[in-house]
């Protein structure tokens, strides 16, 4: 069936890969990983392909998402890659990882005895080594130290020493160190000593000795700690005395930090020697610990980082720093910031030992605030490792097999990152674990450290599980050291030290320096020499590169965009390329690069392209070729280069435009191949009379030849090619058939080495090449190698002939048998063959028959008895029948124990009015129990129930009570099972409210928050903000009931917060805002005034608020107002105002005072002053004009709508008559358009008509102009072309008229000749002069005039931008552009090309705009390509033009295309050229024209037609042609499945098998088959099957509850219902039950036959139904049905009945009863003591049997003293509370016989 549409989960995905792991023979290899999915994935492990299973050496641990494999004793032949493969129902994920097994090192050999014994490493010539590298050590201050090294290698190395990366100048005095060069004696190589003669604190570091010579270089390194004497004070005098920290001079640096967050203190000190460094804390010294790390950064700082700061560590710190100088301090004060929401319990420091465990502990206010636990920074989830429990408001966090890593700081969060903290410390071997991680820079070097509780101990370091060299190690008393000297990239890993089988890792990682790559190589150039060759030319770059480098030289074959590696040289300077050094002919271009370690320089590409011709060689030649008839064959021969051939056959040339073709028509066949560089030429078929033929291959500079030889094909076995083995039943036909290469050649059969002889069991047949051997029924002894042999050569056949498996019917599952003691117990199984043979099997031992175990056969059904089971007989029984076997699992039970469980003590925890059952289960039903309570018996009410079900007994509490608790015994005789009942009172619940209330109040109010429990006696805890807090009067808590509240009589706005009611297991939540009361304004009362002001004026607007600390804002339509000079706004008690000093008319609008509950509006208006006039525009003076001339009287007025009226000497003036009144927004004029004698006079402006309005006057005399004079003579100029040229002269009067003339031409004003007149002076100004504007200017006035000459120089055309070199693409329109200084005449610039004009061609056009000169060139082609330029007389300038050649595009590209399935798809595009050829690919795969692809080209156009497509056809479409490619999606729908035929209406018989069938459109497809609409599940009696697209529906063992309709569904179709209808069947007895008569303790058998063989019947005796069992059997063999009942009783008589369906049959049962008689049979004495109990038992041969007890004679009956039990066929007399008196003799009389016992009490 398909998965549905919905989620299907996460893929898996690892977040932890397996690492490689090197581990030495015998030691144990593990590999981890992390791997998650939705839903869990399963995750095995592979190696070599195979799977992996559990073995005594190979396990797969698995904690949570982490899985494992552990592998132990690893040996040699487990190396190789594992692999981890996750999969679940949304996909598969897999990692691998490689195990490296390592022989251990052998045992070095006694050297043997020789006369020039063989030199010590590092003696001979190479490269420094070290033969004792330089100890750790640990030392206090004022020791010396010594570090030595001794090195070896010739020659001599030079050795010295660093400190920290730095010589040891730069850090001491000369004083302070001495250094000792020397040879020891006897021993090889040079050594150099660093002795430091009195240790100081800063000495500590990594001192590394170096050593050099001209082979290489070696270091190793030592790591020196110093560290402070105890108590004594330093001996030497130069020393600064102990630390003391002296009181600081000015207030420390505050410094605040969140809790749970880091603080980080940075002190620079510098001096001379180098200060020693101490850290205090509240006047404490500091030593580093989990979290507190001090160290020295990269910058020389000294850093001290409190990690996950608490309140605990809030306090001064000081870092003092001191010398033999003097010493400072600087301090800080931590202030640790603590969240409002706290931990109620935070977590405490824990210690654990490893392998153990640690619990860590903390609680929440609030059990539903999630939490989150961290070691340090890595976040941890839960699994086995790491069990994480939440019990209400408890978070705790248990670790598991604790490890030396596991040692470190842990964490505890939740929400807004509120942090616990607390160290879990790790008791082990190890002390001081290494880090989780270390960065160290490329170069720098890596220290690590590992403290052990035990001194001299030996431990191991490794890297990726490889063991490192002694010289980096080093151990001195508990401390180990690990120095790493300039690690590079291949020092990185996982590091470990081991001690035993415990360890501590740290993953080192090395930072990669960033290096710049190296420069370019400079002046590139090419130099095309002899013929096909080119030499190349470059100089090294500059500055040259710091490490060593090559020179890289690549090619490009013009027009491709690929560029291919050449060569690489080491030095610069000449290459030459030959033309053997390209593939194919063709141009080529060449680029170099500098390459080092560091990166490769940007290309330098060489000017030019070489034509290169490669010269074919030959590689390998062709040779004879010898094959026999009918066979192709292959003459081949390989090229240097690629490069066309011809091939010849007998001398005559082969068409090689063909792949394929014919000598001549009717004769040889052949294909001429070429791959790269090699050539094939196939003759297809060869004959004998081809024989001879000389074949011949040329091209240039290569000729060969090779013959053909054609020899007798010998036969050959075509099939099997193999030897064959072949498994079959027997009775099947078996055939063997052996082909060969000739037709009817002779064969011969095998068996076993003997020929075989045909039979009716043995046949050979011959057909064509094909040689058969059947055997028509196969047997048991037909097993056996069989031989096809002919000439030499054989097949072989390994046949197996085997009969039938066994198969087991009944039963199919594991069988359950449970018995008691001396019962009688059947394993019965049937097998499909009757005479199959089986063997039982006890716990892997056969079974052997014996009185004690019988084995029975009864046809195809096979029993194992036990007559009389013993305990001992139990265990688990097999049955095996061929390679199948059932089980039975058989538990003997003995009497003895009543009681079969609890086998222990009971412990139940319950909560009040909860249901407690107490449940005993014995092994006999009929038994008795007694139930006790704390020792009293019980008795039965509505509040305790006594239940008895079969062997259960049960006491049940309906609704338990506090005081139901104790101890409850349920006893039979002398055992008991005993229950311990505690009952508690159920969990606090808050009842209400449910979920966060939150509450809005105003101050003064009262706020009451209250809660509802579930138990009126509950205690509860109120907190606000996290804090709980405390009834005051301001803050009262009252209990009412199941009801608890907190009250705020007169809540405030800081009362507000969250508040929470704790009841222990569970809380609400509060939310409280206490907000201030409303802001009001009281006066004026009406919320909108409107006020009017004289403007300008002052203006005041006034508000009182209440309270009077009420905020106000101020609005000016609409727009908040802001205080500025004109406007102001107080605030005085409870009144607030807005003034407005000088407030003006536009002033006036809306204003609105506004708090921040209330508003009201002023509208203010301003009243406007009287029209007045303002500054007249001309003096009041009188205003002279000459007739003719224009007058304008203006004036302003204040305001611009005001009118006005005007008079002249008194009249009013109406406009007309030369007269224009005019009045533009304030401004008033008159205009008088040309003066007259009349127009003198005096005129005035008035404003209003009423009496007083303002006017202005002004006087206007007109008088006769003065006669017109020259004052100033025109100058003649000289300008250059395009320069201005200005003539000017000055007439009196000023306003007199001026005419100019240009060479007798009176001159019209316009761009290039302006007229201007400023006063006196009139100017004529010439624009941009040209050289025809030479000649005789004249300016006339009146009757006078002057003249001056203009001369006009030409100018230089220069290009002020010149010409640009420019790249186009073949077809593409190309312009090229200058710009001169100047505008140049037609023809000034003229274009060139080579220096040659350009000639007359319609794709060139020149155009000129301005200073722009352009040439376009149309459609360029690659001919256009050189030098163009543009000149001038006085300039030039050139640009290259290159063209290259046009590149394909797509004009309509590819688009995606879906359809269903079936149907067609057809892709199109359409490219910028014709003629292209190019390949068609679907999903990568090249396509080619064939029935269902058809491929069209068409001009531009190119289709490709796809038909008849399916599902896996969906792919990636694409085109390529040269250097284009063009793709799209093609998406073929699946078509839906429709319903061909539905299914039909059945009927059926009850019991018989119904199969329902509906025929789909498509063969692959799920479908889903319903019953009256409910989807149906299969299962044993209900069958789906897919026969092709035929879906079937299968029920077995039809019921009428099958009967109803049924549909088929798949997708969205639909089919049916059809009916399914079933019959009651027909039965009536065929054969009636017979009476059976039988004795006691013997067996009765009942058969009945039925007329239908499937049916179900059921069994009664005495109107009691009948199942299997113990005694009872029942079978049905096909119509006849057997019961047999075992071991009858007397009371088993009556009436037995066979019902099947409305048939049944009766018959009686008869059982005669035996006589009693004793089987077990009580002591003849026994002894008791007084007081206790006596107990008397006998067992008789029939259960139920009745029994009399007597004491001398005198029968006895049940009371306080005696008690008669019954179980089974045992029966017992209790005698209780013995005393002398009860001494005597009992008898129990059974039947006929008696038993007598003499009691004799003692005591």
């Amino acid at each position: 069936m398909k998965a549905g549409s919905g989620d299907q989960g996460s893929p898996p995905c690892f977040l932890r890969f397996p690492r490689p792991v090197r581990v030495v023979s015998g030691a144990e290899a593990e590999l981890k990983c992390v791997v998650l999915g939705e839903p869990p994935p399963t995750v095995v492990w592979e190696k070599g392909g195979q799977q992996l299973v559990a073995s005594e050496r190979l396990s797969f641990p698995v904690d949570g998402a982490e899985h494992g494999l552990l592998l132990s004793s690893a040996l040699p032949t487990d190396a190789g890659v594992y692999v981890c493969r996750a999969r679940n129902a949304a996909g598969e994920a897999y990692a691998a990882a490689a195990v490296t097994v390592l022989e251990p090192p052998a045992p070095e050999p006694e050297p043997p005895v020789a006369e020039h014994p063989l030199p010590p490493p590092g003696t001979g010539e190479g490269a420094p080594v070290f033969l004792t590298g330089p100890r750790s050590q640990w030392v206090l201050r004022g020791a010396e130290v010594v570090l030595t090294c001794q090195v070896g290698g010739l020659p001599e190395p030079t050795l010295y020493w660093e400190k920290d990366g730095m010589a040891l100048d730069e850090v001491w005095d000369s004083s302070h160190f001495v250094l000792e060069r020397g040879c020891a004696e006897g021993s090889p190589g040079a050594s150099l000593e660093l002795r430091i003669l009195a240790a100081r604190l800063p000495d500590s570091g990594v001192y590394v000795c170096h050593a050099r010579n001209a082979h290489g270089h070696a270091q190793a390194g030592a790591l020196l700690q110093v560290h402070q004497p105890p108590e004594s004070p330093p001996e030497d005098p130069d020393e600064a005395p102990a630390p003391v920290v002296e009181p600081l001079k000015c207030a420390p640096k505050t410094f605040w930090v969140n809790e749970g967050k880091h603080a980080k203190f940075r002190c620079y000190v510098m001096g001379k020697p180098e200060p020693e460094i101490e850290w205090h804390w509240e006047g404490r010294p500091l030593l580093p610990d989990r979290r507190r790390l001090m160290y020295r950064d990269r910058d020389g700082g000294f850093v001290l980082k409190v990690l996950y700061c608490q309140a605990k560590d809030r306090g001064l710190y000081v870092c003092a720093a001191r010398n033999s100088a003097g010493q400072t301090l600087s301090a800080v004060q931590l202030h640790v910031k603590e969240p409002r929401l706290r931990f109620t319990r935070p977590l405490q420091d824990v210690e654990g030992r490893e392998h153990g465990i640690a619990v860590l502990e903390c609680k929440v206010p609030n059990s539903r605030i999630p939490t989150a636990w961290f070691r340090e920074d890595q976040r941890l989830l839960p699994c086995r490792k790491y069990e994480q429990i939440e019990e209400g408001p408890v978070r705790r966090l248990i670790i598991h097999r604790l490890k030396a890593d596991d040692d470190g700081v842990y964490l505890c969060e939740m929400r807004g990152r509120v942090r616990t903290v607390a160290n879990v410390t790790v008791k082990g071997p190890i002390l001081k674990r290494l880090p989780r991680k270390l960065d160290v820079l490329e170069g720098e070097n890596a220290v690590l450290l590992v403290e052990t509780r035990e001194a001299a101990v030996e431990g191991r370091w490794s890297r990726d599980g490889e063991e490192l060299p002694a010289t980096c190690q080093s151990s001195c008393g508990h401390m180990h050291a690990l120095v790493l000297p300039g690690v590079t990239r291949e020092d990185a890993g996982e590091v470990t030290f081991s001690l035993g089988n415990s360890r501590t890792t740290t993953l080192l990682r090395v930072k990669c320096v960033k290096h710049s790559p190296p420069g370019p190589p400079v002046l590139a150039e090419m130099f095309k020499g002899h013929k096909n060759t080119v030499l190349l030319t470059w100089k090294p770059p500059e500055p040259a590169p710091e490490t060593p480098f090559i020179y890289r030289l690549e090619r490009q074959e013009v027009g491709s965009e690929d560029w291919i590696q050449c060569f690489s040289i080491e030095k610069a300077g000449a290459v030459e390329v030959p033309g053997d050094c390209v593939p194919s002919e063709g141009d080529y271009r060449f680029r170099v690069c500098t390459v080092s370690e560091h990166g490769r320089s940007p290309h330098v590409v060489f000017h030019g392209s070489a034509h290169l011709v490669p010269t074919a060689r030959l590689v390998a030649g062709l040779e004879d070729v010898q094959v026999y008839d009918g066979e192709d064959a292959v003459f081949s021969l390989d090229l240097s280069t690629i490069i066309q051939g011809t091939w010849f056959l007998n001398g005559e040339e082969l068409k090689a435009d063909e792949p394929e073709g014919q000598v001549e028509p009717g004769a040889l066949r052949y294909r001429i191949e070429q791959k790269g560089l090699q050539h094939r030429l196939v003759l297809r078929a060869v004959t004998h009379q081809d024989s001879g033929a000389l074949v011949g291959f040329s091209c240039p500079g290569v000729q060969d030849s090779a013959a053909l030889t054609i020899q007798e094909s010998p036969v050959h076995i075509l099939s099997p090619q193999e030897k064959v083995s072949l498994t079959f039943m027997t009775s099947e036909r078996v055939v063997l058939t052996c082909e060969l290469s000739r037709a009817d050649f002779p064969a011969t059969w095998y068996k076993e080495g003997q020929k075989v002889e045909e039979s009716e069991a043995l046949l050979v047949k011959l057909d064509g090449r094909k040689h058969r051997l059947i055997l028509p029924e196969a047997r048991i002894q037909d097993s056996g190698e069989f031989e096809c042999r002919t000439e030499g050569v054989s097949a072989f056949f390994s046949i197996t002939v085997q009969d039938p498996p066994v198969h087991f019917v009944e039963p199919r599952e594991h069988v359950f048998v449970h018995a008691i003691t001396s019962e009688c117990v059947v394993l019965s199984c049937e097998v499909d063959q009757e005479e199959a043979p089986v063997r039982w099997y006890k716990d892997g031992q056969e079974v052997e028959e014996s009185d004690f175990v019988l084995l029975e056969v009864d046809g195809p059904h096979r029993r194992l008895v036990l007559p009389a089971a013993q305990p001992p007989d139990g265990g688990e029984f097999q049955c095996v029948a061929g390679e199948e076997r059932v089980y039975f699992t058989v538990t003997i039970t003995d009497v003895a124990s009543w009681i079969v469980y609890p086998s222990g003590k009971v412990y139940v925890a319950a909560v009040r009015l909860e249901r407690v059952v107490l449940t005993c289960e014995l092994c006999r039903p009929w038994a008795e129990v007694r139930w006790t309570k704390d020792g009293e018996q019980v008795v039965e009410s509505p509040a305790l129930l006594l239940q008895k079900e079969d062997t259960v007994r049960r006491l049940v509490l309906p609704s338990v009570q506090l005081e139901d608790s104790g101890e409850y015994r349920c006893e039979i005789e002398d055992e008991a099972a005993s229950f311990t009942v505690t009952v508690t009172e159920p969990p606090v619940r808050i009842l209400h409210p449910r979920d966060e209330v939150a509450l809005i109040a105003v101050s003064l109010e009262c706020v009451v928050l209250m809660c509802e429990l579930s138990r009126e006696d509950a205690p509860v805890r109120w907190y606000k903000d996290g804090l709980e807090v405390e009834e005051s009067e301001a803050l009262v808590l009252e209990s009412d009931g199941p009801h608890r509240r907190l009250v705020l009589p007169a809540a405030q706005p800081e009362d507000g917060g969250e508040f929470v009611c704790d009841a222990g297991d569970d809380s609400a939540f509060f939310t409280v805002t206490v907000t201030a009361p409303p802001e009001r304004i009281v006066h004026p009362a009406a919320r909108s005034l409107d006020l009017q002001f004289g403007a300008p004026g002052r203006v005041e607007l006034r508000c009182e608020v209440a309270p009077a600390g009420s905020q106000v804002r101020w609005y000016k339509d609409g727009l908040e107002v802001e205080a500025s000079d004109s406007l102001q706004m107080g605030a005085e008690g409870p009144i607030r105002t807005l003034t407005m000093h000088n407030a003006q008319p536009e002033d006036a609008g809306e204003y609105v005072c506004e708090t921040r509950d209330e508003a009201v509006i002023f509208n203010v208006s301003l009243a406007e002053p009287p029209v007045q006039f303002l500054a007249p525009e001309a003096a009041p003076g009188p205003l002279h004009v000459v007739p003719g001339e224009p007058v304008v009287l203006s004036c302003e007025l204040s305001r611009a709508g005001a009118p006005v009226s005007w008079s002249h000497n008194g009249k009013l003036v109406q406009e007309g008559e030369g007269l224009e009144l005019q009045a533009e927004g304030p401004r008033r004029s008159l205009c008088i358009r040309a003066a007259t004698l009349a127009h003198a006079g005096l005129y005035t402006c008035q404003c209003g008509t009423q009496p007083g309005a303002p006017s202005l006057s002004f006087t206007v005399q007109v008088t006769d102009p003065p006669p017109v004079k020259l004052l100033s003579e025109l100058t003649p100029l000289t300008v250059h072309e395009g320069d201005d040229a200005t003539f000017r002269c000055e007439v009196s009067p000023p306003e007199a008229n001026v005419t100019w003339l240009r060479n007798g031409t009176p001159v019209t004003p316009g761009p290039q000749l302006q007229v201007a007149q400023n006063g006196s002076s009139h100017t004529l100004t010439v624009r941009g002069c040209r050289l025809e504007d030479a000649g005789t200017v004249t300016a006339r006035a009146g009757d006078t005039a002057t003249s001056a000459r203009l001369h006009v120089r030409e100018t230089e055309l220069l290009f002020l931008r010149r010409l640009q070199d420019v790249r186009a693409e073949e077809g593409q329109d190309v312009c090229l552009e200058v710009e001169t200084g100047r505008v140049g005449a037609a023809g000034a610039v003229r274009w060139v090309r080579g220096g040659e004009p350009l000639p007359l061609n319609p794709r060139l056009s020149m155009a000129q705009d301005g200073l722009i000169h352009r040439l376009f060139i149309h459609g360029v082609v690659l001919a256009d390509q050189g030098t163009y330029g543009c000149e001038s007389h006085h300039d030039r300038t050139l640009a290259r033009l290159s063209v290259r050649p046009k590149q394909l595009r797509a004009l309509r590209p590819l688009q995606d295309v879906t359809v269903s399935e079936g149907d067609s798809a057809t892709f199109q595009l359409e490219l910028s050229q014709e003629g292209v050829t190019g390949e068609w690919a679907r999903g990568g795969v090249r396509l080619q024209p064939g029935p269902k692809c058809h491929i069209h080209t068409e001009g531009h156009t190119h289709r490709l037609v796809l038909s008849g497509l399916g599902v896996a056809d969906s792919g990636c479409v694409s085109f390529t042609a040269d250097a284009l490619r063009c793709a799209a999606r093609l998406t073929v729908r699946e078509t839906p499945v429709t319903f061909v035929r539905g299914p039909q209406d059945l009927e059926v018989t009850d019991g018989d098998t119904a199969t329902l069938e509906c025929e789909l459109s498509q063969a692959l497809a799920d479908v889903t088959w319903e019953k009256d609409g409910r989807v149906l599940s299969a299962s044993p009696r209900l069958r789906f099957q897919a026969l092709g697209p035929r879906r079937l529906l299968q029920l077995r063992r039809c019921s009428p509850s099958d009967a109803g309709t049924y549909s088929c569904v798949v997708g969205t179709a639909r089919t049916g219902p059809a009916r399914l209808t079933v019959r009651e069947r027909q039965v009536s007895v065929l054969s009636e039950l017979q009476a059976v008569r039988a004795r006691e303790g013997d067996g009765a058998t009942f058969e009945c036959t039925v007329s239908e063989a499937e049916t179900v019947g059921s069994w009664e005796l005495g109107g009691r139904p009948l199942k299997p069992g113990d005694r009872v059997r029942i079978r049905q063999e096909g119509k006849k049905h057997i019961l047999v009942l075992s071991q009858l009783r007397t009371e088993d008589a009556g009436e037995v009945r066979f019902q099947a369906g409305p048939a049944q049959s009766l018959t009686q049962l008869e059982v005669e009863a035996l006589p009693l008689q004793m089987c077990r049979r009580p002591p003849r004495e026994k002894t008791v003591l007084v007081g206790r109990r006596a107990v008397l038992e006998v067992t008789v041969s029939r259960s139920g049997a009745h029994v009399c007890w007597l004491r001398e004679g005198a029968e006895l009956c049940p009371g306080d003293k005696y008690e008669m039990r019954s179980h089974g066929s045992t029966h017992g007399l209790v005698i209780r509370n013995v005393q002398p008196e009860d001494q005597g003799t009992y008898c129990c009389q059974a039947g006929q016989e008696s038993a007598h016992t003499l009691l004799l009490v003692e005591g």
